[in-house]
């Protein structure tokens, strides 16, 4: 497996890295575009975390945790349920999450995220782990009272800052049975395994691209299991995936 991460050093300076250790060795451009090492070592501790990808698109999975489903009293979809995230809505690891004005109540989802790897039309599922980059951790941030008020989601979800992403992007992973944990204060509020998807990255990732075409460094959430719950100003929200890394944004108003 080969981690990689999106840095701002104290110049300025923003470049991806590979990450070996506590030592990030930045890259001349994208990793999934082809970014060479440079021959540099920079230790990660003297640099800020960004967010690892800076998608043209996110496209969301809903309703894809046999438990979430039921935690929401919902019927599991015959195929994937699809929306969007604009990409101002990306912040990085550390970053605050804004609490909007006027929104009722603020909740948490842990995700896993896919980072597309190349250009992908019409994909078959058999092909489709030839277009996926690597993995990162994800947290889905949602209005959920103005979701319910709309009854359909693209306000809720799209707020500036409701997409966390980081603090790795991880190539060379099995996605099919990894531990993904949200923390709230310290407290564990959703643990459980993306084994338990009901439709798997591979399987999104083909049926997102018979819909649109998928562009490198975008990214597909793949659905939050059961527990997500209610954030307010002045928590601390940790998503955790196996393997991974750990997700950590405060809320602020």
């Amino acid at each position: 497996m080969d981690r990689y991460a999106r840095f701002k050093d104290d110049t300025g300076r923003v470049f991806y890295a590979a990450v070996e250790g506590k030592n990030a060795l930045p890259l001349t451009g994208e990793p999934w575009l082809g970014g060479k090492r440079i021959g540099t070592v920079v230790p990660v501790a003297g640099l800020q975390p960004l967010a690892p990808a800076e998608p043209a698109k996110i496209v969301c999975v809903g309703l894809n945790y046999l438990d979430h489903i039921a935690e929401f009293n919902n019927e599991a979809p015959s195929e994937p349920v699809i929306f969007l995230k604009p990409p101002t809505s990306v912040i990085g690891p550390g970053a605050d999450i804004i609490y909007p004005e006027g929104v009722g109540r603020l909740d948490f989802e842990a995700e896993l995220a896919v980072i597309v790897g190349g250009k992908a039309r019409m994909v078959g599922e058999a092909q489709a782990q030839d277009y996926v980059f690597g993995y990162t951790c994800a947290n889905d941030v949602t209005a959920r009272d103005l979701q319910r008020k709309d009854g359909q989601w693209t306000r809720a979800k799209s707020f500036d800052t409701f997409c966390p992403l980081g603090p790795y992007i991880v190539s060379g992973l099995d996605p099919g049975r990894l531990r993904i944990e949200a923390r709230l204060n310290g407290r564990t509020r959703q643990c459980s395994s993306t084994g338990r998807m009901l439709f798997n990255p591979f399987h999104l990732l083909s049926f997102v691209s018979r819909i649109m075409t998928l562009l490198p460094g975008d990214v597909i959430l793949t659905g939050t299991p059961s527990g997500v719950g209610p954030m307010q100003p002045g928590d601390k929200i940790e998503v955790e995936i196996e393997n991974i890394g750990n997700l950590m944004n405060m809320v602020a108003r």
